[in-house]
């Protein structure tokens, strides 16, 4: 009985809600997607996987405007997911459908912007982030940030999850539990390790990860196709500018940059292109 109320409710909460496509969803998934092989997990359509190399994968949120991408990478001795989404899908079950034994996942975040870390709480014991009072505050979790981001016209309704409600949604506190710093390693298992980059401005715990056996660069939001927001209080324009003229500096070192929105695809020459337009 009590299951039969939980789904009667559910789907009464669900019908709040208005079905109908945004028109902001309307040309998604983007043509950059077409070159990447789709997986399949039947239990999550919130989100939509990509495999960007054989042992890498991206986790998009494409039933949301802001597009999130969290990604897992695979490795010999542990797999590392690099954030964790919006928390409306349960991104657990993704990375338990991709690695069969997720008790060698490390997770980490590019940043601590509840868009990236809605899901940290389900990983206790397991995160890795920056050392600094801005990652202590966003820790604590927030319902009122979580509520920002439902509001009419914000999703695609259609492909909520069966169990989300909406008014129960919040950003949930969770604890960090090792702290990175520039130039750290992150060791997958057999030569392939990521490197930390220091790359604030868009918040101030930001970093991108080096993968150079791959030649791929992780940048979180210091970099995407797009507006990319800079105006909230925790923003500094010449920290992001010095962290941009940064990355492309290893711009000879990587072929393909995948950033927290958007796509997971993009040429290394377009955040040169980036570093001139903010500079001038």
């Amino acid at each position: 009985m009590l299951k039969l109320f939980q789904h009667i409710r559910f789907s009464t909460t669900r019908l709040m809600f208005s079905t109908i496509k945004p028109p902001w969803c309307s040309n998604l998934p983007r043509p950059q997607y077409s070159s990447l092989e789709r997986i399949s997990i039947p239990s999550q359509e919130w989100f939509q996987v990509y495999r960007v190399r054989p042992n890498v994968f991206a986790i998009y949120e494409p039933y949301h405007w802001e597009e999130t991408i969290s990604y897992l990478v695979v490795g010999s001795k542990h797999s590392l997911l690099i954030d964790t989404g919006m928390g409306i899908g349960n991104i657990q079950k993704v990375i338990d459908a991709l690695v069969p034994s997720s008790a060698t996942l490390k997770v980490i975040n590019t940043h601590t912007h509840h868009d990236h870390t809605g899901d940290n709480w389900r990983f206790p014991g397991r995160l890795s982030g920056v050392d600094s009072d801005f990652v202590k505050q966003n820790s604590k979790g927030s319902i009122e940030e979580a509520q920002n981001e439902i509001k009419p016209g914000m999703m695609w309704e259609t492909y909520l999850p069966e169990d989300f409600n909406p008014k129960n949604y919040r950003y949930h506190p969770y604890e960090i539990n090792n702290y990175v710093k520039e130039n750290d390693r992150i060791d997958l298992g057999q030569g392939q390790e990521l490197q930390v980059i220091s790359t604030p401005g868009h918040s101030p715990d930001s970093i991108s990860l080096l993968d150079e056996k791959q030649r791929l660069l992780f940048a979180g939001d210091v970099f995407y196709p797009g507006p990319i927001l800079l105006y909230r209080p925790e923003t500094n324009l010449q920290d992001y500018l010095k962290s941009l003229e940064k990355l492309t500096e290893i711009c000879s070192k990587i072929d393909l940059i995948l950033p927290g929105h958007n796509i997971p695809n993009v040429e290394p020459k377009l955040i040169i292109k980036a570093a001139q337009a903010i500079r001038e």
